[in-house]
């Protein structure tokens, strides 16, 4: 599926930000609400309760933002994306080639663990998680990150062919270039 980056659709209202741990899902969600200028819901902020554990009420949290009408948001948590897909109207997949993935989340991950700043709910990350097997390093230096980007692919090729836009941005200065043309 290479899809050549295009313009969303004028009035768009719901947009799914696509890509691997370390892509920049948040970053580019964040803005391009902006430039559209819709609401933008971080859903690891919605996922992660005290202690890395999941919040009960994420689900309820999630449908009650796409019942509103008007987001950007992350693909990502099992238990939802199904529901995510389904209500976008256009996917922006940022399908950024391994080593610079990898290059930002080992970056992240360094400076989240060295500088102990608190995000979702007072949770910090540490060196000793990166030997959890669910934690974004693992996931990116494993076979997943082959296995994702194909499963990622087909899901969005199910969703172009019901008439979704879905825009694949290959690599950071794409990405860039792409955003400044939107809103």
């Amino acid at each position: 599926m290479s899809v050549p980056p295009v313009e969303l659709p004028p009035g768009v209202t719901r947009v799914l930000v696509v890509g691997s741990s370390g892509a920049g899902k948040t970053t580019m969600a964040a803005a391009l609400a902006e430039r559209l200028g819709l609401p933008h819901t971080e859903l690891d902020a919605l996922w992660h309760g005290p202690g890395w554990v999941p919040r009960p009420e994420f689900e309820r949290d999630v449908e009650a933002m796409l019942a509103t009408g008007r987001w950007v948001t992350e693909y990502q948590y099992r238990p939802v994306k199904a529901r995510l897909l389904e209500q976008a109207q256009a996917v922006v997949w940022l399908d950024h080639p391994f080593p610079l993935v990898a290059a930002r989340l080992l970056r992240r991950s360094v400076i989240r663990a060295v500088t102990r700043r608190a995000y979702w709910n007072g949770n910090r990350e540490s060196f000793g998680m990166w030997l959890d097997a669910s934690h974004p390093l693992r996931i990116v230096f494993s076979r997943e990150f082959r296995a994702k980007r194909r499963r990622t692919e087909r899901e969005l090729a199910e969703a172009a062919s019901r008439g979704g836009v879905v825009v694949r941005l290959r690599g950071a200065r794409e990405a860039r270039r792409w955003l400044l043309t939107q809103g």
